[in-house]
């Protein structure tokens, strides 16, 4: 995993926001929908949209559309690589 992409993931993880929706998200361990984190998150729309696309454009979650909502899931393939260099660094 390259140093930028490691960087982009560690900043997206650095707020608590971000963090309690990707453990919505593995709790619900399907899909959210931007409905779903106004409920458990109490942020103006604005706020999520905004930590929404922090996680998606470090590819911590993906984004698709359905019609007129917009449905979040774990990326758990960049979550496990990024474990993955972390574990490297401890040897």
């Amino acid at each position: 995993m390259e140093l930028k992409k490691v960087e982009k993931i560690s900043k997206a993880l650095a707020d608590p926001n971000r963090l309690q929706i990707l453990k919505s998200l593995h709790k619900k361990q399907s899909c959210l929908y931007c409905s779903d984190i106004n409920e458990i998150i109490d942020l103006t729309q604005p706020s999520i949209s905004h930590h929404l696309k922090q996680l998606t454009e470090a590819e911590l979650i993906i984004s698709e559309k359905e019609g007129r909502n917009v449905k979040y899931t774990m990326n758990n393939k960049v979550i496990d690589q990024y474990v993955h260099f972390l574990v490297a660094l401890k040897v």
